[in-house]
């Protein structure tokens, strides 16, 4: 985990709906050359990022900061092709240091770029044996499902690569925070209305925004949920584990079918995760580990408590295997069918805000959840798409390597278009 627990990086917020644009504001196609140019002399300046990044996008992407993280992880670029173009909308064929994508852009109204998404250029696969192929070439530890999920709520798989394998999570996790807020909310313990107002013992490193909002602000439960989701908020995040108490979150990921859960016992928030990995490693980690399992409660819960000072980042991997939360594919397929039966409006919301990148054909998939998650050496991308016929169809692609670094704009891009050629070749299977 670097400074975050993140899903695709250059995925920035999910691209919004055309919208008028006057003539006398900037174009996409201007904005798009301002994007092209920034990409190769990053960091850009505070005021210079607000000429033409709208404020949506700015706190989706976590301030100035976040914004030039992305643009040093995507560039610098080229501007090889313009694919299509409207005075509000861009997609263009580019060329980065690793490799080639498509960058599709948004402007409001305003002429600010509201919307800014990185696919791959990767051949989309169109035969299993393809998928395949694709993910042998991340390495030897990637698991792959495919699957429907049925009306009865049973997840049938259809296809898989070590899919019952699990894997480090990264921020994929927060399926089960999310999902253990649903049940709260249904048995009356909890209201998606409720205000929860932040705590600065309860704070965490970004990702995310709500690190920097003072004590004491108060959001709804809704508003966490959202920012949990779609920006992968690690205070957001932290703030609902603390509010449901752990030991509920660890209970959903029993009640999600997790074929492991003791993995995940005690559930680490965010904070703790960063404390165990971010200072003084690998003594403390080392420390932690060698506690039985039954007196890491009392551990993670005086981590806690520990202030988020002299905190720094790391690039290599730090016990991925031990640290972390851990799920399959055909956990993560078994959550988002328990996430799907809880049937609120407000859980469907969260997981809809931010697509992955997957950019589907809406008319075909009018709607996809997604959430990700990533640390230095794990990557994990995973999806539900509901067909027009109402069917429910769920990837997930989980790579990770204890020993080296992913190259996680490779890995991003190839694991997007397996997922969106799994999930035309998912639709296409007859239903069992």
């Amino acid at each position: 985990m670097k400074t975050a627990i993140a899903g695709v990086v250059a995925v920035l917020v999910p691209l919004v709906a055309p919208a008028a644009q006057a003539a006398e504001v900037p174009t996409a196609t201007q904005q798009l050359e301002w994007v092209v140019d920034a990409t190769g002399r990053v960091p850009v300046s505070d005021a210079e990022v607000r000429e033409h990044i709208a404020q949506v996008l700015l706190t989706a992407a976590g301030g100035t900061a976040g914004i030039n993280g992305a643009l040093a992880k995507l560039g610098p670029i080229e501007l090889k092709q313009i694919v299509a173009e409207a005075p509000d909308h861009v997609a263009a064929a580019v060329h980065g240091p690793v490799d080639d994508y498509l960058l599709d852009l948004h402007v409001d109204q305003a002429g600010l770029i509201d919307g800014l998404r990185a696919s791959p250029d990767d051949p989309v696969p169109v035969s299993w044996p393809e998928v395949d192929t694709q993910l042998a070439t991340l390495g030897a530890r990637v698991s792959f499902g495919a699957s429907e999920i049925l009306p009865d709520g049973r997840c049938q798989a259809v296809h898989g690569v070590h899919d019952d394998v699990q894997r480090p999570l990264g921020s994929a996790f927060k399926l089960y925070v999310l999902g253990a807020l649903g049940k709260a909310v249904a048995e009356h313990k909890a209201s998606w209305s409720e205000q929860l107002a932040i705590r600065d013992d309860w704070k965490s490193l970004p990702s995310g925004v709500l690190q920097n909002e003072p004590a004491g602000t108060r959001l709804p439960l809704s508003a966490y949920a959202d920012k949990m989701i779609s920006i992968s908020d690690n205070t957001a995040t932290d703030h609902l584990i603390h509010r449901l108490g752990r030991d509920a979150v660890q209970r959903q990921v029993v009640a999600f079918g997790n074929q492991r859960p003791s993995a995940n016992v005690p559930f680490l928030t965010t904070k703790a995760m960063f404390e165990l990995k971010a200072t003084q490693y690998p003594a403390r980690a080392d420390a932690y580990l060698a506690l039985p399992r039954w007196a890491r409660s009392a551990a993670v819960a005086g981590l806690e408590r520990l202030p988020l000072t002299g905190l720094q980042g790391w690039q290599a991997p730090e016990k991925i295997d031990d640290i972390e939360w851990f799920g399959s594919p055909a956990d993560l397929c078994r959550a988002f069918s328990g996430l799907q039966k809880e049937n609120q409006p407000e859980i469907g919301h969260a997981l809809s805000l931010n697509d992955g990148g997957l950019g589907l054909d809406r008319a075909k998939f009018p709607e996809v959840w997604f959430k990700g998650g990533s640390e230095p050496g794990v990557l994990t991308l995973n999806y539900l798409a509901r067909t027009a016929d109402g069917r429910s169809l769920v990837t997930s692609v989980m790579v990770s390597d204890p020993a080296a670094p992913l190259n996680e704009d490779h890995v991003a891009a190839l694991g997007i278009a397996v997922a969106k050629g799994s999930f035309a070749l998912l639709a296409a299977t007859l239903r069992p």
